[in-house]
């Protein structure tokens, strides 16, 4: 009897409280993503997955590891506020791409990209669009439960907007190839616009995404047109913060541009067409730019040199976007628009170059500084996730990436980080 008591004593044992990690990272310089100057020769105290605090000098305390960064640059783990894990890629044929990969087999090609994006330093990332709610869902639940390795996700789902516009992927083709999936992603009026937005908050979205203006890479449209009205953006925008979620607006021309911010959109997402009286608007209603160079980079590239690749119209649009995005970046920027930094990099082809994005915001006349803070402390307000990421301070998730070099002087050591932690854990340590 008391052999049985004792037996069910250890089965049924309720645990003891876990003994807690302790951790101090010595950092030569840190820039902790407030926009503050950095602090040389510091200690990050980390117990578990949070900071604990920040002190001068490099300490030690019995029972905690050291790592040692005393000649590194230690900054926030970055985030990339629009990327598209689940999407196809952009330099070949996307019709092929479209009808000839599902859902499935769009999520198991994200796997090695969610790996290789935090590898980059990105610890956090914003999916701005893919074509299944639940697929970016299953995602991202797998990386905070540890199956895969990956960023901290928040996901929109399938960008939303009318018939005929850039969420609408059947535009162009033979109605029978259209995937089943496709249709989900229309809204026409009010009150569909209402409903969808309800069901992907059913689906797990944390935020959504619209389209208020054609597309560059979509068949048959203006990117510098409205198509959506101001009942159906005013519902959704109406909606999803009632729901508790942020709106994301995909626009390019200088209309759908104010358009969006006046009806309380919470970011633009391109703003291309934009002028001085745009950003003005931008800045009075505190709506966020993320302007996306590094897609449209790429992309004027290939238009360039294949243009062949690309459907018709495409290559035009994308030479008359690409230049105008970056110079009106640096007008936003002077004049005062708050800045988050997003890729918009695409599922397939993204291996990890996330960071490039930074470097071409400098060439647009942004000071490094102000890069680092859109890609951090900008970027974690925009996500309504500040107290947990984008800044290095107490009760933040210990999500720290490290460079060498000072990437004030040289913002492209951010493309080479050879060291990166989330939550507390090592995942990548790649240091002289």
């Amino acid at each position: 009897m008391w052999a049985l008591v004792a037996v069910a004593a250890v089965l049924f044992a309720v645990p003891g409280p876990a003994v807690a990690k302790d951790l101090i990272v010595h950092a030569g310089r840190l820039i902790d993503g407030t926009g503050a100057p950095p602090r040389a020769d510091v200690s990050i105290e980390i117990r578990d997955d949070r900071i604990l605090r920040i002190v001068p000098g490099f300490i030690t305390r019995d029972g905690a590891e050291v790592i040692d960064l005393s000649r590194r640059t230690v900054l926030p783990g970055l985030i990339d506020m629009h990327v598209h894990m689940l999407m196809g890629h952009f330099g070949g044929d996307q019709v092929r791409e479209l009808v000839s990969n599902g859902v499935y087999d769009r999520l198991l090609r994200a796997v090695p990209q969610a790996r290789a994006t935090l590898l980059a330093g990105y610890t956090s990332v914003r999916d701005v669009g893919s074509i299944d709610a639940p697929m970016a869902v299953a995602l991202k639940r797998a990386i905070a439960e540890g199956r895969i390795e990956g960023p901290r996700m928040w996901v929109s789902g399938p960008s939303l907007g009318p018939t005929a516009g850039p969420s609408d992927l059947s535009t162009g083709l033979d109605p029978d190839l259209a995937h089943q999936h496709w249709p989900g992603l229309l809204i026409d009026g009010a009150d569909a616009a209402r409903h969808r937005v309800r069901l992907l908050k059913r689906q797990g979205a944390d935020l959504i995404k619209i389209y208020v203006s054609g597309g560059v890479l979509s068949v048959g449209d203006n990117p510098k047109a409205t198509i959506m009205t101001d009942d159906e953006i005013r519902a959704v925008v109406e909606t999803a913060h009632t729901l508790g979620m942020r709106v994301a607006a995909h626009a390019h021309g200088k209309d759908a541009i104010e358009r969006a911010s006046r009806l309380g959109v919470d970011s633009i997402e391109h703003g291309s067409y934009g002028d001085e009286a745009t950003y003005a608007l931008l800045r009075k209603n505190g709506t966020v730019l993320v302007p996306t160079l590094l897609v449209v980079h790429r992309l004027t590239e290939t238009a360039r040199k294949t243009p062949e690749v690309f459907g018709p119209t495409m290559a035009e649009k994308m030479l008359e976007v690409g230049p105008l995005m970056a110079r009106n970046l640096g007008a936003a920027y002077r004049a005062g628009v708050r800045i988050a930094a997003g890729s918009d990099i695409f599922g397939f082809d993204g291996d990890g170059q996330n960071g490039v994005e930074l470097g071409l915001m400098v060439d647009a006349g942004v000071p490094p500084m102000a890069v680092i803070q859109a890609a951090t402390g900008n970027a974690a307000d925009l996500l309504g996730a500040a107290a947990d990421v984008g800044r290095v301070a107490p009760g933040r998730y210990a999500d720290l990436i490290a460079v060498d070099g000072d990437p004030l002087v040289d913002i492209r050591v951010v493309e080479r980080v050879g060291f990166v932690m989330k939550g507390g854990v090592i995942v990548k340590r790649q240091l002289d």
